[in-house]
């Protein structure tokens, strides 16, 4: 009796003793966190959900119909006849040859280049600092104003850039955009001169990452410069190297604004890039349905693209990592 009356009585209000309370208590407080950043969340998921996943429906949606904006009382559903027409026409067809030749000049100029920058940049002192400072100008511009800017420097009559280019006999009397090869060659250049900075902070950032004492060693034991960067430093920024190539490469698979201002897609559909194309289709010939084709083809080829680089970057990641 007097062991029984001496016992500990639980108490009511307890939720289980000190010992198990405590953990559902935090348990509790880390689901109601969860929760409140879940619901800050929200409006950033409805705002892509408006400009983007919409967009992509409704383009998906309008494929499969025959929409002409000038005569919208003849929407009609066609099936797979903007698809059959995307891949048996000539232009889509060349305007696929045309964007991959950019993308594949355009992104390996600016990979060597952006490399080089780097490793010039890799160096911590005052000149690399201020150097790193001014590589930010041309990617903060906007690519339209960019185009509008070459298009004044490379003009044939009053463009600085074209007037020498033609003394030099690099473009004829016309300029550069009046003929097929100097046109791709000038909005090569263009993009190459605002996104090589970019592409050279991505690896620049790779470089930063490596630890020295490796590099350091392997500098103790008699290798070269050249040797270091190429057994070490350049396996190991793997990741940082496909990480910018796949940046760079769905960026410049839909590049318009440098050939809107600049050559229109010409001369003879020289330049005609498949955004161009599509926009043309969709804003000059009024064909929505068409233009939504070729829109959801450059999705799935950009789509691709990301897989791709996405499974070279996590093997990359493997190599480096050991």
């Amino acid at each position: 009796m007097v062991a029984a009356r001496l016992a500990p009585h639980p108490n009511p209000l307890s939720t289980g003793g000190q010992r198990g309370g405590r953990p559902r208590v935090l348990a509790s407080f880390g689901a109601r966190r969860q929760v409140f950043f879940a619901l800050l969340g929200l409006p950033a998921l409805a705002y892509v959900a408006v400009v983007a996943i919409w967009p992509l429906l409704q383009g998906l949606w309008y494929s499969f119909f025959h929409y002409n904006l000038v005569r919208p009382g003849q929407f009609r559903f066609i099936g797979l006849s903007n698809y059959i027409d995307l891949f048996t026409d000539d232009t889509t067809r060349w305007s696929v040859i045309v964007t991959f030749i950019f993308t594949v000049l355009a992104v390996s100029i600016e990979f060597v280049l952006g490399l080089g920058l780097a490793v010039l940049l890799w160096r911590d002192n005052r000149f690399n600092r201020i150097a790193l400072a001014l590589l930010l100008v041309p990617v903060t511009v906007t690519p339209l104003a960019v185009g509008l800017l070459f298009r004044a420097l490379l003009a044939p009559d009053f463009g600085l850039l074209g007037y020498y280019a033609a003394q030099l006999g690099l473009s004829g009397e016309r300029g550069f955009f009046a003929d097929p090869v100097g046109a791709m060659g000038a909005i090569v250049f263009i993009d190459v001169w605002q996104w090589t900075p970019l592409m050279a902070l991505i690896l620049l950032a790779g470089l930063k990452a490596l630890p020295v004492d490796v590099i350091d060693a392997a500098e103790t034991d008699g290798a070269t410069a050249l040797q270091r960067f190429r057994i070490i430093v350049f396996p190991m920024i793997l990741p940082s190297v496909f990480l910018s190539l796949v940046l760079r490469t769905m960026d410049a698979f839909r590049v318009f604004d440098s050939v809107f201002v600049t050559t229109k897609g010409g001369p003879n559909d020289a330049t005609n890039v498949l955004l161009f194309y599509a926009v043309k289709q969709g804003f000059e010939f009024y064909d929505i349905g068409f233009a939504s084709a070729i829109a959801n083809l450059m999705i799935v080829c950009m789509a691709i693209f990301a897989v791709v680089f996405i499974l070279l970057i996590r093997r990359a990641d493997r190599m480096a990592n050991g």
